[in-house]
């Protein structure tokens, strides 16, 4: 299987899609439980969410499901939000905090070692790849890291999720313009609700790459599935309506960020 798909483009904005892969080996897919093998946690359908969005764009996407591993996880294991649940590395339950590996399945330290050689690193290498070919090309780079997630998940977060969840590590990760860009096209989308900072500030990928000082910025943008869905439970319809609204308020966040320079902050 390979384990990422690379679309190149002249933008100085790329898009990274860590978690719309849905393709497990058959190994791994054997080891999941019922429950596991529904994929539930997978960004449903972001991919064509942001399709033709900015023709120019690279777009980065890892084609494995998050359950084999988490291309957004920091690959030392260490934790994104200490004293929060969360998922890891490689998950052991999903959002909910069920159990998705068979009984004497889970894997461990010599799995969890071969699958971060055979897709989390071959991910990130690509990643890094196309962001240093972008910050020759124009001297700078903005990372937009495409997310999505259930608008109600206990285990998770208290309440229901605002509709657009910017994250640059609490402004670690970007030039504030650009966060400052995201945050005024959603203030004009009147029937949507946002938030920067909040319960997801940006996984690994937004504060590892996260480097204004050396011009590259990142940005996460973690949507409530609410926004594009038909439902959010199996079978995660694509809701045409509702996305097209939501890609209108999108492209105007992706051509603002794309148009942004380091020259006229």
């Amino acid at each position: 299987m390979q384990p990422v798909t690379v679309t190149s483009g002249s933008s100085p904005l790329m898009l990274a899609m860590p978690h719309t892969g849905t393709r497990l080996p058959g190994e791994i897919h054997d080891a999941l439980n019922q429950r596991g093998r529904q994929l539930t946690d997978t960004d449903w359908h972001i991919d064509r969410l942001y399709d033709g969005l900015l023709p120019d764009a690279t777009i980065v996407r890892a084609n494995f499901h998050r359950y084999a591993i988490d291309a957004n996880r920091d690959p030392s294991g260490a934790s994104l939000y200490p004293g929060q649940n969360t998922t890891g590395l490689v998950p052991l339950t999903d959002f909910d905090g069920l159990p998705i590996w068979l009984a004497g399945r889970e894997p461990g330290l010599a799995e969890i070692e071969r699958r971060t050689a055979a897709f989390h690193a071959p991910y990130h290498a690509a990643l890094d790849a196309q962001l240093q070919r972008i910050k020759q090309l124009h001297g700078h780079v903005v990372l937009f890291d495409c997310h999505s997630i259930r608008s109600q998940i206990p285990f998770l977060f208290e309440g229901v999720l605002p509709d657009f969840n910017i994250g640059t590590n609490n402004g670690s990760a970007c030039a504030p313009q650009i966060s400052g860009l995201a945050v005024a096209v959603c203030l004009a989308a009147s029937n949507y609700s946002h938030v920067l900072n909040g319960r997801f500030k940006g996984g690994w990928t937004t504060r590892h790459y996260g480097q204004p000082y050396d011009g590259v910025h990142a940005i996460q943008m973690e949507l409530a599935q609410s926004t594009h869905l038909a439902t959010q439970s199996p079978p995660f319809a694509y809701d045409r309506e509702k996305s097209e609204k939501l890609r209108g308020v999108l492209a105007k966040i992706l051509e603002g960020i794309a148009g942004w320079s380091p020259n006229h902050a």
